[in-house]
């Protein structure tokens, strides 16, 4: 199917009128308190936190392009609070007591969001609302209801989710063939470029200085070097994510994996009411190969899910351009979950990459021999979990002993990914094994998950 737009970072910076005016590149060299590599959530986050807690430090952030021009711009807008990784990895050299805080923490993190948004005056289109899971299949909905024992095993917030059953469900959102949805409370709608946009003014208020267009090509121990200059620094972060391949000695650090939206033009009252779709939910399935949308602002229908997973030798995309298969493939999903949308146009396109570690957990720590710290590996749940990181590196860089600094995420060290052709074969592999298992579990009645999706997460450690 054809769009309107295709690239140009996405639809967020469209909605905002465009992609923005870069600020100055690095001018020479330079010598601050501390150096950001990226000037995304993480990167932002972080300044913000450091010149809330120490008002005298000197910071610098170093942008390759702009500030939010990665996955903090390009996103599905949820703002969710998930922990969406193995616990199970988290107790290996931790406690249960430990990964509950962590989870606590990360739900908390949508309250502080929300808090700063307030305070900075950031109109992000924020709003506080449920993200609902659908289930097609008998395998789908039961891998929601061990969802929901598992949160109500682990005792964090046993009212944070419930189970629907069909009809309920379809009340919600009129998904045909829905057996049931878990419902997330406590969750968050937001524009993303806003909201990074918004968060780079305000800590260029509080003096820290983001300087775009400056690539950065080397990272040693006080010592950043840029080919506009080199900047020297007692505590360096780097909060690439996604691009972290693109430092010499960080290539097999983080996979940069792909994601891809689409957003529909606005749709008309009439046809809201027929879909039933009145807040601002967000909205999944579960399927394994799984899809995320939202209701945006002005009434449009964005959604999201995996295009051509990841791109040899990690490679990635130009300026957010997708492909047309990829777009094929998204509008199927986005048909099959609402065909009431039918005949609508789709106004743009664009995909991006997130950063996934060897283990699919997240991790931030600083290395106090070398002063070097980093935060990432959000696998997808960046929004929310880029705000605890942020926070975390700000204990860190100040040496502070807090509630944060001993959580079980903070310096892990997971190995690396294999090289090349091995990772591309394996992360392809592990995709087109999704999607047969998805295949599998539709056809059946089957409530097991497809032996297909289990091989699948033993291949790469999912």
């Amino acid at each position: 199917m054809d769009v309107t737009t295709n690239g140009q970072v996405s639809f967020w910076f469209a909605d905002i009128g465009g992609l923005p005016p870069r600020r100055a590149p690095l001018p020479g060299d330079l010598a601050v308190d501390v150096c950001i590599i990226g000037a995304g959530f993480t990167g932002l986050w972080s300044a913000y936190y450091l010149k809330q807690l120490a008002p005298s430090l000197s910071i610098a952030v170093l942008e390759r392009d702009f500030a939010g021009f990665g996955a903090s711009g390009r996103n599905g807008g949820w703002c969710s609070g998930e922990f969406g990784w193995s616990r199970g990895k988290y107790l290996q050299g931790g406690s249960r007591a430990g990964v509950i805080a962590l989870e606590r923490q990360l739900r908390d993190s949508v309250a502080e969001i929300l808090r700063v948004c307030s305070a900075e005056a950031i109109a992000a289109d924020i709003v506080k609302t449920d993200c609902l899971t659908f289930a097609r299949n008998p395998a789908q909905l039961q891998r929601l209801r061990d969802t929901l024992a598992e949160e109500r095993a682990w005792e964090i917030g046993p009212d944070r989710v419930e189970l629907l059953d069909a009809a309920a469900a379809a009340a919600r959102i009129r998904v045909p063939g829905v057996l049931g949805a878990l419902v997330t409370h406590g969750v968050a709608r937001v524009q993303p470029a806003k909201l990074v946009r918004g968060l780079a003014a305000a800590v260029e208020r509080l003096g820290v200085t983001i300087y775009e267009d400056t690539c950065v090509t080397g990272l040693a121990p006080g010592r950043v070097t840029t080919a506009r200059g080199t900047v020297r620094a007692p505590r360096i972060l780097r909060a690439t994510e996604g691009f972290t391949h693109g430092i010499p000695g960080q290539e097999r650090e983080w996979l940069p994996l792909n994601s891809a939206m689409v957003v529909t033009e606005p749709l008309p009252a009439a046809l809201w009411e027929e879909i039933g779709w009145t807040g601002a939910e967000l909205f999944g399935d579960a399927a394994h190969a799984y899809c995320y949308a939202q209701r945006t602002r002005e009434g449009r229908i964005a959604m999201g899910g995996r295009g051509v997973p990841y791109r040899f030798a990690s490679r990635t995309d130009r300026n957010g351009q997708t492909q047309a298969a990829t777009i094929a493939k998204l509008t199927e999903i986005l048909y099959r979950m609402l065909p009431q949308v039918r005949g609508l146009r789709l106004d743009h396109a664009w995909c991006g990459v997130l950063g996934v570690p060897r283990d699919w957990c997240a991790t931030v720590g600083l290395d106090p021999a070398t002063g070097i710290g980093w935060a990432g590996g959000y696998v997808g749940l960046g929004v929310s979990t880029a705000n605890l990181a942020g926070r975390t590196l700000a204990d860190l860089v100040l040496g502070r002993d807090t509630d944060r600094t001993g959580l079980p995420w903070v310096n892990r060290h997971p190995r690396k990914w294999e090289p090349e052709p091995l990772r591309w074969l394996g992360v392809h592999g592990m995709y087109q094994l999704y999607a047969l298992a998805d295949r599998q579990e539709a056809a059946g009645g089957d409530p097991r998950t497809s032996p297909l999706a289990r091989l699948a997460n033993r291949l790469t450690g999912r």
